[in-house]
């Protein structure tokens, strides 16, 4: 093979190759034993008509698509991935195919290329970041959360009160008539709660266990069209109240649900938890806001093939998440009124903006000279396996060598960038006149 010529314009590279006869001829030939199996001539057995007479029927020609597709990889790597004046993204498109008659191919390729990355300001960024501290409402809400995993239920023998849990089975009436998502039977609703609407739960209190009544309630201006301010009429009948005993936050509680032998202790323990997990969350939000403030400091003019490379992983990712829960894409998108085609098209800011932060960090990885050694290397191969609880060999084989370089190099850009950014407190939000 021979590269005759290359020709870049912004993102775009136009590269123009020589195929030699034999290399041409190896792959045509392929693509004729794959096919031949498939093809019947008159006076052959099917799969068996020779090669120049089934050229000499549909033309000289006629495998050289299929031929090209068996040896472009090898073209691929010598006339594009090895280039030093650019880097392929993407698959190139095939633009002009010249069959010479000495047998040799031209090729004219088309590939968009890495783009020209300049950076702007990434090192002392101002970046807002909150001063953490864990309020005393939070530790309570907190001790309340572990009293009421502990607390326990009873079932009482008289009337309703609001705080209680009443099962009841209810179905309502619109005039008579049973109207649709209107019947529960078996339903534990917590009085006082704000499940239902508005009157409901009140007229619920009084009621005894096997006690029967109607409800009348109507529905607020505000709800979904069919029901939309209509008086109508639950049938209700109430199975049983049970109340829930919640026990009371004391030293005693403090030994039952943690190592602690006293409140104090507890609260103590709560609050230091909390105040670590909100400066992790400001360290992380600090991080990833200094992030995309260098890379909004970066020019670059970006490449589709980027952003739709960025985009597939994050819909691929979105899908996982949604196969975990039990969803397919296609059903999530039903959902929520449109297509996958919609979806992909609500990730798309997300997606760009993230293929210009990968640029930046590869940037800053070039001008800093950043390496990783083959100790990292090791030690992120069994960190996963560790993760993912797999044999280190097995991580090895299913990991890039490039996926794992790139991903450390990142880490130590983004260091470079948050290590020499400087801290502000939040700007005051402005209130605005009503």
């Amino acid at each position: 093979m021979n590269v005759k010529s290359i020709d870049r314009k912004g993102n775009e590279a136009t590269i123009v190759v020589e195929i030699d006869k034999d290399l041409m001829e190896n792959g045509v030939n392929k693509a004729y034993m794959k096919a031949r199996k498939n093809i019947q001539i008159p006076g052959f057995r099917k799969g068996k008509a020779p090669r120049k007479m089934i050229e000499a029927l549909y033309g000289a020609h006629v495998f050289y698509d299929d031929g090209l597709e068996e040896i472009f990889p090898e073209v691929y790597d010598f006339a594009v991935a090895k280039q030093d004046s650019f880097k392929a993204i993407g698959r190139p498109s095939l633009t002009d195919m010249q069959i010479g008659e000495d047998g040799v191919v031209t090729l004219t390729l088309t590939t968009e290329v890495y783009p020209e990355v300049t950076l702007g300001q990434y090192k002392g960024l101002e970046v807002e970041k909150a001063e953490v501290s864990v309020s005393d409402a939070q530790v309570q809400a907190e001790l309340d959360r572990m009293a009421q995993n502990v607390a326990s239920t009873e079932t009482v023998e008289r009337a309703a009160q609001m705080g209680d849990t009443a099962n009841i089975d209810f179905e309502g009436f619109d005039n008579g008539v049973a109207f649709d998502g209107g019947k529960g039977t078996n339903f534990d609703l917590k009085l006082g709660s704000g499940q239902f609407v508005p009157g409901f739960e009140e007229q619920i209190v009084g009621m005894s266990a096997g006690e029967e009544k109607d409800i009348d309630i109507t529905f607020p201006e505000d709800y979904h069209a069919e029901l939309a301010g209509k008086p109508v009429v639950f049938h209700v009948k109430l199975n049983k109240v049970t109340v829930t005993n919640v026990p009371e936050q004391d030293d005693e509680f403090a030994k039952d649900v943690s190592e602690f032998d006293t409140l104090e202790a507890l609260k103590a323990d709560i609050r230091a938890k909390a105040l670590e997990q909100a400066q992790k969350q400001a360290d992380s939000a600090f991080e990833q806001n200094a992030v995309e403030k260098a890379a909004e400091n970066t020019t670059v003019d970006m490449p589709k093939a980027l952003v739709e490379a960025e985009l597939d992983t994050q819909m691929e990712r979105f899908a996982y998440q949604l196969q975990m829960s039990g969803y397919s894409m296609d059903q999530y998108a039903k959902m929520m009124g449109g297509d996958v085609n919609t979806m992909r098209n609500a990730f798309r800011p997300a997606a760009e903006k993230q293929a210009k932060i990968s640029v930046t960090l590869e940037k800053i990885v070039e001008v800093e000279g950043i390496s990783v050694t083959d100790e990292e290397i090791e030690a992120e191969f069994k960190s996963l396996a560790e993760q993912y609880q797999l044999e280190l060999d097995k991580v090895k084989e299913m990991v890039p060598m490039n996926e794992i370089t790139g991903s450390l190099t990142s880490r130590k850009a983004i260091k470079v960038i948050t290590d020499s950014a400087v801290a502000v407190a939040p700007k005051a939000e402005e209130k605005t006149e009503e």
